[in-house]
């Protein structure tokens, strides 16, 4: 299936795995790649010398296109654009708006640019300083999220813009696929149901918690660093909502030496990251200090399986989803879907899924 998004990047299906901290590492995105589908690391949770190893491992595995997903306003995002640029990545994604300089600066390098957006405004300002494509996600999404559903904010954005866009929140089969298609999206971007494979490095526990939940289990918080963060509930998460400011604050510190360590960054550094967080918001130093550590709260479920430790960024389709496939079989599945829709769509009749 040939979309803009097929074409710009040069992959055989209108499919992202988006850039996950500490689930999208080498392994998923390498399975994801030759599925045909464009993966993307995740590079925030990694030093700038692990991203070097990291891209080098994903391109010993794959000869398909990739791309690596950076926080525009770290303070080191300078240092691993130019990483990027030296390994030959392909594709630049990005959580928060990059700058019309940073963009330039990858553009000259033949990198192709696709931030990620929650807001319409946010979408026109990317596409005017040169972004190649634009993913939008919905409040429906996991992670830092926005209140508009996706099926309100993709049609906006669509309209707004004149680049590929992509749409994430609340995709996870071909059905999906085809009603963004049918909206004009270029593709789909998935996070959770990519988590949920058997290529992905979750720990089998973690995944067993994911396949539980319900779609009423996955809630929307600010207790974790201010900001709206869609996750499954747990008791950490219950913790935090009724925690005081002094103990948040002893919880936000420790966890914060962990990743220092883990980062190499500095304490200003992750200062500075936080504050970067705000966006205008008044948070209280426990929550910047939570902010800028949020990736220990996700590696101890992620990586650890600590489940009752961490925390689980989520999308809602976590509560639809009961199956580990590999990355090849839900790539397949997916496409196999959407064919069919659009065939039954064709014929004037209605596709069943079996």
């Amino acid at each position: 299936m040939q979309t803009a998004l097929t074409r710009l990047v040069g992959v055989r299906h209108p499919i992202v795995q988006t850039g996950m901290g500490w689930v999208a590492g080498p392994r998923l995105v390498s399975a994801v790649a030759n599925a045909g589908a464009l993966g993307i690391l995740a590079s925030a949770t990694m030093s700038t010398d692990r991203l070097r190893e990291a891209i080098r491992e994903v391109r010993s595995r794959t000869d398909a296109p990739f791309g690596v997903n950076l926080r525009a306003d770290a303070s080191d995002a300078g240092d691993r654009v130019r990483i990027m640029i030296e390994e030959g990545v392909r594709v630049a994604s990005f959580a928060l708006a990059p700058s019309a300089e940073l963009i330039a600066e990858l553009k000259e390098a033949g990198v192709i640019v696709i931030p990620s957006v929650g807001a319409r405004r946010h979408a026109e300002k990317v596409a005017a300083w040169g972004a190649d494509a634009v993913i939008v996600q919905g409040g429906e999404g996991g992670g830092h999220t926005g209140e508009v559903a996706t099926t309100v904010l993709l049609p906006q954005v669509v309209d707004a813009v004149r680049i590929p866009v992509v749409a994430a929140g609340g995709f996870f089969d071909g059905r999906g696929l085809v009603a963004a298609l049918a909206y004009g999206a270029a593709g789909v971007a998935m996070g959770t149901r990519f988590l949920l494979t058997s290529d992905s490095t979750v720990p089998a526990a973690v995944k067993a918690r994911y396949l539980a939940a319900t779609v009423k289990d996955v809630t929307v918080t600010t207790a974790v660093d201010g900001l709206p963060h869609r996750m499954l509930r747990t008791d950490l998460v219950d913790t935090l909502e009724s925690s005081g400011r002094a103990r948040t604050l002893v919880h936000a510190v420790r966890r914060a030496a962990g990743f220092r360590r883990l980062s190499g960054l500095t304490w200003r550094q992750m200062v500075r990251d936080g504050l970067a967080l705000r966006h205008g918001k008044e948070l209280s130093w426990s929550q910047v200090l939570l902010a800028a550590n949020t990736p220990m709260l996700l590696k101890s479920s992620m990586v650890d399986g600590r489940t009752d430790l961490g925390v689980m960024a989520s999308g809602q389709v976590a509560g639809v989803i009961d199956d580990l496939p590999s990355c090849a079989e839900l790539v397949r599945t997916v496409m196999s879907e959407a064919n069919e829709v659009i065939g039954a769509l064709a014929a004037g009749g209605a596709s069943t899924r079996a």
